[in-house]
């Protein structure tokens, strides 16, 4: 079973990959996750404020943090020629 990681993707982004990264996570469509952004945005104005927040904070989906299990079950020997 994979562990699900909060991140933000590069390949299905608009800015900076949070919406996407946030959709994934939560299995939904990421175009509801901007229309949220957007009813914060017109709401109270803090919409971008939370956005960038989060931009700053969520690794990003080539981060080692993302990557850490990846070898879970394989030793890796690198050998000097």
């Amino acid at each position: 079973m994979t562990e699900k990681r909060l991140v933000r993707y590069q390949h299905d982004n608009m800015f900076m990959g949070v919406a996407a990264g946030i959709a994934d996570y939560l299995n939904i469509d990421p175009v509801l996750v901007r229309l949220a952004f957007v009813l914060l945005t017109l709401a109270n104005g803090f919409g971008p404020i939370l956005y960038i927040i989060m931009a700053l904070i969520m690794p990003s989906e080539g981060a080692p943090a993302a990557k850490a299990h990846a070898f879970d079950d394989e030793e890796i020997v690198i050998h000097d020629a």
